[in-house]
């Protein structure tokens, strides 16, 4: 029977305990492209628990990682945290040792405003990479915002705004359900549009999920639920592992990708320890607060038009599987015949035959659904085109969220991707503009 839980307003500040603000400091004086210039907007904000929390996260696997990447990564060894500072229009990233300075001094700024550990406030950025950060403004942000934390939903929306670099739009959500007799809540926010194909892990080292993974992806959440600290790493990386490392808008990694979550026990459920009923109520929720917000990102892609669920299975190995879909999901070729609503099934045969995937022409079934739909609509069976009509499979290839169903019929692996297509504005957003170095650069 699957676990119930409803919906709630306020993300981050729905669970007991939690606080937090967003102000604007001007960190994009330097300059942070055109993704983090939208004149006067927040940029920095703080996230805090009334109690020490738990805390567990999952970082970028990047060989090159930002300063506060490293810094969490660090951290999170304790397994103990109270507060999250986090800024948009600088990423704090390829900044040497003056990058990691100035990460530790965030940390340290936060905890001599709330009178508590450096260790215990964990710290994120994004924008623009290889600009230092400029201090006197980031200072100045903190003592600001750490005067203005509350437990309003406008405050949580401050802070899903503050975090956005070239996001359209916050993305948010909480759910309630229990635990035992204890009411839970469960809390999110994230931020990502470009350079977005995230292969996270519980140390930044590799692998991530699988083999082969590849703006910035930020995710926080917050949950009043008590749990064991390394129970709640194990939940946070089944559940990132089906949602925020299987999506894709145009297949780069980030500098700068992390997700958190802090539980600091308010709730007054049993301490969850050992595998049992309200662990998997947990984890379920936890899997669903992650994959509405890894689905956000790739509706607000940069330029996205199309949202595409792409599905593989019988595929030799998972890992094949996963191979396979994520060909298929970042061929350039394929993405853009999605744009056109074209159900092109010789571009994913072309991207299936190159990836390093087991696959087998004469075996190979292509599909197209309505989302989530068991009805497919072949447009190849057994490698062979069927006679299903070209109307048909554009009427669905046409719609703006759509199901690709591939089956290598050669083994047992499945793998899911969350996928988007690839825009002419997605090219005109990011090929920047030699007459204006602000839009150039990390």
């Amino acid at each position: 029977m699957k676990p119930s839980f409803k919906t709630v307003s306020s993300s981050i500040t729905a669970p007991q305990g939690f606080f937090a603000a967003g102000v604007f400091c001007d960190i994009k004086r330097l300059g942070t492209g055109k993704g983090s210039n939208k004149g006067k907007k927040r940029d920095l904000a703080l996230i805090v628990s009334e109690t020490p929390a738990t805390v567990a996260g999952m970082f970028t696997t990047s060989q090159v990682c930002a300063a506060p990447v490293k810094l969490c990564a660090e951290q999170i060894k304790k397994g103990v945290a109270q507060a999250v500072v986090v800024n948009s229009g600088n990423a704090n990233a390829c900044t040497g040792a003056q990058g990691l300075r100035d990460a530790k001094a965030m940390a340290q700024l936060v905890a001599d405003q709330l009178q508590i550990s450096a260790a215990k406030v964990f710290v994120a950025s994004t924008g623009r990479i290889g600009v230092p950060m400029p201090m006197p403004n980031v200072k100045r942000g903190i003592l600001a915002v750490s005067q203005l934390l509350n437990q309003s939903e406008e405050n949580a929306q401050q802070v899903a705004e503050a975090i956005m670099t070239s996001d359209t739009k916050p993305k948010q959500i909480a759910v309630e359900f229990k635990l035992g007799g204890a009411t839970v809540r469960i809390g999110g926010i994230c931020k990502g549009a470009g350079m977005i194909q995230p292969g996270m892990s519980a140390t930044g080292a590799r692998p991530a999920a699988l083999p082969g993974l590849h703006a910035t992806m930020l995710g926080f959440i917050t949950t009043d639920a008590a749990i064991d600290q390394k129970m709640l790493q194990a939940s946070l990386r089944e559940a990132v592992a089906q949602s925020f490392n299987r999506i894709t808008v145009d297949g780069d990694m980030s500098t700068n990708d992390t997700v958190l979550v802090l539980a600091n026990g308010l709730a007054g459920n049993s301490k969850l320890k050992t595998q049992n009923s309200d662990l998997k109520t947990f984890q379920s929720a936890l899997n669903h607060v992650c994959l509405e917000l890894a689905k956000m990102i790739v509706r607000d892609g940069e330029g996205v038009s199309r949202f595409v669920t792409v599905r593989v299975t019988g595929a030799k190995t998972q890992v094949d599987a996963d191979r396979a879909v994520r060909a298929v999901g970042n061929s350039a070729l394929v993405k853009t015949s999605w744009h056109g609503g074209d159900p092109n099934w010789g571009r994913i045969l072309g991207a299936l035959g190159y990836s390093s995937a087991k696959v087998v022409e004469e075996k190979i079934d292509v599909a197209y659904s309505e989302p989530g739909s068991k009805k497919l609509l072949f447009s190849l069976k057994r490698g062979q085109p069927t006679k299903t009509s070209f109307a048909a499979l554009c009427k669905v290839a046409a719609q703006k969220e759509f199901d690709l169903h591939i089956n290598l019929n050669i083994g047992s692996g499945s793998a899911i991707l969350y996928a988007a297509d690839l825009t002419e504005d997605y090219v005109d957003f990011n090929k920047g503009d030699v007459t204006d170095p602000t839009t150039l650069g990390g």
